[in-house]
């Protein structure tokens, strides 16, 4: 079977729909399609095996969490058909060729094992250098709007070559201008941790930076000379700049007593060698603005509580993976008071 049937097949299609429904259902296009499900995946099905099929306008609009960004959500049947592809062919065949630490989007990685992983690399450091060391951390400016359509596509058949699944992958890449890549597609998530896996490899084995860690865009690398960094910054803007990237005001160089923003925690070694994990005060300040604006939308209808507790739930857990316990206790604190006249009032469903 070609990688091409593994994404068309109905029941590749049937699973991509299952799972493009998840937290979803209330919606009325997903409600549309589900109605006449068989009828859609088998539309759907027809349309890709004919090369008829072509993607629906996006609806486009702001999001200002953690930074405001141009979000571009595609219709229910073009997700469907982007799941399918991602779990059928980008999956299997793309993150084989990825660094250990390369975190963002794979199965069994993501942020707290990128926070794990840089822990383990300061307590190895510390062992063999103390604290007199330096970090180079990076940035991309405006990274999604400038991946370049002609390199990916290029990166792209080094792992794809099925030509029928390398039709579909160009006409969602080719769905808006080049450069830029929609950030609500998933398959655009895969595409941005494929972009800049070159990079990692040089940075691994070339410049032979042991500890050094990647998520999307973002990406760290610790070395005890202060001007080999120095010069890893040079080689890495010359890297960045041929895929038609800069890097961004954020980009520094600093020692490493100073501590690494990191996935949203401030992570630093103490004297004793001891590598303590704080949540940043921005992600702080962020969370309690987010409970704020749910508290004013639960009011007026718009949310329910079991939602919020839900969203608050997922921000607690994320912080109990740091050294957070008064934090937590005090936002505890702070969600209790807020909600308390809304606890019972408000819809729970």
């Amino acid at each position: 079977m070609t990688d091409f049937e593994k994404v068309c097949g109905f029941k590749s299609l049937h699973t991509a729909f299952k799972k493009s429904r998840r937290g979803k259902r209330g919606k009325d296009s997903v409600a549309k399609f589900e109605a006449n499900l068989l009828e859609a995946l088998h539309l759907l099905h027809v349309m890709l095996t004919g090369k008829t099929y072509r993607m629906s306008p996006y609806l486009t609009f702001e999001v200002y969490e953690p930074k405001r960004r141009t979000v571009m959500s595609a219709a229910f049947k073009d997700k469907i058909v982007h799941h399918s592809i991602c779990d059928n062919v980008l999956e299997e065949r793309l993150s084989k060729s990825f660094i250990l630490d390369n975190y963002a989007t794979q199965r069994g990685k993501g942020t707290h094992f990128g926070l794990d992983r840089l822990e383990g690399f300061m307590r190895q450091y510390y062992r063999l250098h103390g604290m007199d060391g330096w970090v180079l951390k990076c940035d991309i400016s405006k990274y999604f709007y400038s991946i370049r359509h002609d390199v990916l596509k290029e990166q792209l058949r080094k792992f794809v070559t099925d030509t029928d699944t390398l039709w579909l992958i160009d006409l969602i890449i080719d769905s808006t201008e080049s450069p830029g890549i929609p950030i609500g597609n998933q398959t655009s998530q895969w595409f941005a941790v494929l972009y800049l896996s070159g990079l990692d490899h040089f940075i691994k084995e070339k410049l032979g930076i042991k500890y050094y860690g990647r998520y999307m865009d973002d990406f760290f690398l610790i070395h005890e000379d202060r001007e080999y960094l120095q010069k890893c910054r040079g080689e890495i803007e010359k890297r960045v700049s041929e895929l038609g990237l800069s890097l961004n005001n954020k980009t520094n160089l600093f020692p490493l007593r100073n501590g690494i923003d990191f996935l949203g925690f401030h992570t630093y070694l103490t004297e004793t060698g001891k590598v303590i994990r704080k949540i940043r005060r921005k992600s702080k300040n962020n969370a309690r603005r987010r409970l704020k604006r749910m508290k004013g939308l639960l009011v007026k209808g718009g949310l329910s509580f079991k939602k919020v507790q839900s969203s608050y739930q997922s921000w607690r857990g994320h912080a109990q993976h740091g050294n957070t316990y008064h934090l937590v206790r005090d936002m505890d604190a702070y969600f209790t008071k807020l909600f308390k006249e809304c606890e019972e009032k408000c819809p729970k469903s």
